[in-house]
């Protein structure tokens, strides 16, 4: 093999190594942007569960008045 014939093995070695790193680069950056839709949402799941509690929370207050524990017979 002449030096011209190992220069180009390794410059398309070189090549092939650079698309299989774009293509794996390219995978995890789809898979990066579903995550984050992901996470959005359950942000968004988190924030209405947190207002659902909190008005819960309101309306089961009643007055403050504690009740007194049953008698024990």
């Amino acid at each position: 093999m002449t030096d011209f014939d190992t220069l180009n093995a390794r410059i398309d070695a070189l090549e092939i190594s650079r698309a299989h790193q774009d293509r794996a680069i390219e995978d995890l950056s789809e898979a990066l942007a579903g995550q984050w839709k992901e996470i959005e949402a359950l942000h968004r799941q988190v924030a209405r569960l947190t207002e659902q509690l909190a008005e819960a929370a309101a309306a089961g207050a009643g007055g403050g008045e504690v009740e007194p524990p049953p008698p024990h017979y």
